[in-house]
């Protein structure tokens, strides 16, 4: 990895909350976002464990991929933070406590759109200190299976991001490609609004499990053989955006800005933490080597 460039670190201007159903617990959910200083990072607070259990969204406390990214260890852990940390980082917000009194964000309607627009009503603060950008020196590729993801390196400070999403022919999700440039406004009209999907018989299976008791067919995107039920497509291609938000939400967990291309082919959290763990490993000893030579 190799320093490209930096900019200015971000806060919200004021507090600001959102509530509603949590898809795990089926309880309704408290969160608010409010102002953390330079340096502080991203963080969790369980309010409901104590007012000082906090919970920094690194992947160093990453515990579970299994469907979604979950932080920490019982009692204090935080499932499902992808959608939460994607609004913040597809705002380039650096610095921001988390409080929340549940397990789990509020779900809402599987997208980051909530989170994004009560971080913009709170408005955005410019903070007296630098974020590094960094870039790959040369690709970077992790692989699980038949699934690959790829940082690719580039002059310009920009990341881009591209998104194959194939499984298969038989499936009630059509094969499908996006690739967005992850500029705050891009992430906001083109990326933000995708909600979360399954198929029909996911749905099934999560609830034989006790999950998603509370949501319905129209809260989410549930695909049947002839696509959504009960709802409808805010893009022809939303899964494969979506997938592109958790990507987002995922990356903010190395707690630096990257730039390039990455590529994704089938991949999801799994692969996306295996990726950032092997970014923090490149980031840190850059690191060391910077300070070597100073």
């Amino acid at each position: 990895m190799k320093r490209i460039s930096d900019r200015a670190q971000r806060t919200i201007a004021t507090p600001a909350g959102v509530q509603g159903t949590g898809y795990l617990t089926g309880r309704t959910v408290h969160l608010r976002f409010v102002p953390a200083p330079i340096n502080n990072g991203v963080v969790f607070v369980r309010t409901d464990i104590a007012r000082h259990a906090l919970l920094p969204a690194h992947a160093r406390q990453v515990t579970g991929t299994q469907r979604r990214t979950t932080l920490g260890h019982n009692p204090l852990s935080v499932g499902l933070v992808e959608h939460v940390l994607a609004a913040l980082s597809g705002l380039r917000i650096d610095n921001c406590f988390i409080e929340l009194d549940a397990p789990e964000p509020p779900g809402l309607d599987g997208s980051a759109q909530p989170f994004a627009d009560a971080l913009c009503s709170a408005g955005i603060v410019v903070q007296a200190a630098r974020k590094t950008i960094w870039t790959a020196a040369a690709p970077i590729t992790v692989e699980q299976h038949d699934a690959t993801l790829t940082l690719h390196p580039t002059g310009a400070p920009v990341l881009r991001a591209s998104y194959l999403l194939d499984y298969g022919d038989r499936s009630s999700i059509v094969r499908q490609v996006c690739s967005v440039d992850l500029t705050p406004e891009a992430f906001l009209q083109d990326i933000a609004p995708c909600r979360t999907f399954v198929t029909q018989q996911e749905a099934a299976q999560l609830q034989q499990q006790g999950l998603g008791a509370q949501t319905k067919t129209s809260d989410l995107l549930i695909f049947g053989p002839r696509g959504p039920i009960d709802n409808k497509l805010r893009f022809a291609d939303e899964p494969a955006r979506h997938k592109i938000l958790d990507l987002i939400g995922d990356l903010s967990l190395l707690g630096e800005d990257i730039c390039g291309h990455v590529v994704a082919y089938r991949s999801g959290h799994s692969l996306n933490i295996e990726l950032v763990r092997e970014l923090n490993r490149r980031v840190e000893h850059a690191r060391r080597e910077q300070r070597a030579v100073a």
